[in-house]
């Protein structure tokens, strides 16, 4: 299984930074250019323990449907969201946030596998690992510059 880990470092409170993390609307506005939407489950608000959203999705060339599940929980610290059902054989998302200082440090571990055996691999690693990687970082500092934002105003 390949796992991605981003750490970000942003200048607001935890809590702040955990619910822009976990809120459906601010999460679709950040991925707009990959057009993703909430079609079914959650689809609006803040995602909590045992919610499930059914993305629909434009990546790597089609559209994908991806059902996650919050499956655990712990406020301000951490969230996890695993795949329920589509297109990736494995998928889990840790959304962990820590305090240092009056910063907060998210780390965002992004565990999955690809169907297709060494098909797969070859694809994760001539492609998706660094297209992914690329999109977790993007968010991250739309995150970064919106908490930062909102501390200020």
């Amino acid at each position: 299984m390949t796992l991605i880990k981003v750490e970000t470092q942003i200048n607001a409170d935890i809590k702040t930074c955990f619910d822009l993390a976990r809120d459906v609307d601010f999460y679709q506005q950040s991925l707009k250019h990959s057009k993703e939407i909430a079609i079914s489950g959650k689809t609006t608000g803040l995602v909590d323990l045992d919610d499930i959203v059914i993305w629909e999705t434009s990546h790597l060339g089609y559209v994908q449907h991806l059902t996650l599940k919050i499956v655990d929980f712990q406020s301000p610290k951490i969230f996890v969201d695993e795949l329920v059902n589509g297109s990736f054989k494995a998928y889990r998302h840790e959304h962990i946030f820590e305090e240092e200082n009056d910063k907060t440090i998210m780390i965002d571990k992004f565990y999955y596998e690809l169907p297709y055996g060494v098909f797969g691999k070859f694809l994760d690693w001539i492609y998706v690992k660094g297209y992914m990687t690329k999109l977790l970082k993007t968010r991250n500092l739309i995150l970064r510059a919106k908490a930062e934002k909102v501390i200020v105003t």
